[in-house]
């Protein structure tokens, strides 16, 4: 069972929610500090911890049978600190959802299957899949296979944003353009900044985009 840090102003006299969603190996308190960073003191902040640390021990690339359990029991956490936000008097379409590289594909993953947020923030992160689309490893999948991205949420005019690097060592570009592609066609309001070079961290551009749509 995934703990759950909070931070900001109280829920029942926030502006605005955002979950944030840790990266592999990190924290809660890590991924509260993004959020602080934000400078955005009337904004609630809640953030799931992940038992061990990691969301799942593998690739998100990986098949579904390796995923889909994980993929669940985030899934799960993600709700549980919606609903810490919204017992406390906060309505669900004022909370926005977000993360860091397996934070972000799982934040992503969320929003497709489920939405009822009002932003969201895939940082050096893309989707996970609903199933695998079989077919040969690819190179531009990091040696996986395709997946499949089967959701039917209605997300119309829901800002997306999505940054990573050129070559990062974690997550595709390949995958992410088709993240991309994925929401758009879910009506969502999505944005790409695509960082030069390797790397795998979060830049400034995200930051920025964070704060535009928060403050919308």
């Amino acid at each position: 069972m995934a703990r759950l840090a909070l931070a900001g102003a109280p829920a029942s006299k926030a502006r605005g929610g955002l979950v944030l969603v840790h990266g592999r190996g990190a924290s809660a308190a890590d991924i509260l500090g993004l959020g602080q960073a934000l400078g955005l003191p009337e904004l609630a902040l809640a953030a799931p911890e992940a038992p061990g640390n990691s969301w799942w021990p593998t690739s998100f690339l990986a098949p579904t049978a390796q995923m889909e359990d994980h993929v669940q029991a985030g899934i799960a956490a993600i709700d549980a600190a919606i609903a810490a936000l919204t017992e406390d008097g906060l309505p669900r379409e004022k909370i926005a959802l977000g993360g860091f590289s397996q934070g972000a594909c799982l934040a992503l993953e969320y929003a497709a299957r489920k939405g009822g947020v009002s932003a969201v923030f895939g940082l050096s992160g893309a989707l996970v899949g609903t199933g695998d689309a079989g077919g040969e490893a690819l190179n531009e999948l990091y040696g996986y296979a395709d997946k499949t991205f089967d959701y039917s949420t209605d997300l119309s005019g829901v800002p997306v944003v999505f940054e990573v690097h050129e070559r990062d060592p974690h997550i595709p570009l390949a995958r992410v353009r088709r993240s991309v592609e994925v929401f758009d066609a879910l009506g969502a309001d999505t944005s790409l900044s695509v960082m030069p070079g390797p790397g795998h961290g979060i830049g400034e551009a995200g930051i920025t985009a964070m704060r535009a749509a928060l403050n919308r």
